[in-house]
């Protein structure tokens, strides 16, 4: 009879590389506070597309000042509807590229009213979210920051989360980048990657 071997958080000197901030997550915060936090830049669209097209400067670059990660957007023939995407899309490139401690990791863990509201909500949740969802980033975010100090074993997250590992897994799914994200850290950490 095997047993199946005991998942383990890895040591904390054996994590991938990452970028690491003090709480709250920047895709955590709400999408003003965010924005307080950006340099707009606008810039005319390029390309074919009617009469009045290239006649304002539309497309919206949004770069985050404390990480120098830029989310943008040109496709909509309004700044402001640019701007909103260009938001969310930053939001999402936070989600993947930066990191804050986790609570699987008590030793570099402080509570955080903003993250711990989103992890609260979501906890015993489907976390079936649509890409639209404001939300869906800074869920994103904090189930990544967890994988990564879990080696890339969603099982170890279940407990936190009041979820099966399969919601984890289902979550990662739903957006390519996370999941190529988590393939990372599990690669690094000699695991085989998740489908």
């Amino acid at each position: 009879m095997s047993s199946k071997p005991t998942a383990i958080v890895p040591d904390a000197t054996s994590r991938m590389e990452c970028r690491v901030v003090d709480p709250p997550h920047p895709a955590v915060v709400d999408g003003g506070r965010l924005l307080a936090g950006c340099e707009l830049r606008t810039q005319r669209r390029s390309g074919p597309g009617g009469q009045h097209r290239n006649k304002t400067s539309s497309g919206a670059f949004l770069t985050h000042r404390a990480t120098g990660i830029v989310g943008e957007a040109t496709e909509r023939r309004s700044q402001a509807q640019n701007r909103d995407v260009a938001l969310m899309r930053l939001r999402y490139l936070l989600a993947i590229e930066i990191r804050t401690p986790s609570p699987l990791d008590p030793t570099a863990w402080t509570a955080n009213p903003e993250e711990d509201a989103i992890r609260r909500r979501y906890a015993n949740h489907s976390l079936r979210l649509n890409d639209a969802n404001d939300d869906k980033p800074a869920v994103l975010a904090l189930v990544l920051n967890d994988l990564w100090v879990a080696g890339g074993q969603p099982s170890l997250l279940a407990p936190s989360w009041s979820v099966s590992t399969s919601k984890i897994v289902s979550l990662i799914r739903s957006y390519g980048p996370a999941l190529a994200w988590v393939n990372r850290v599990r690669s690094h950490h000699q695991r085989l990657p998740l489908h």
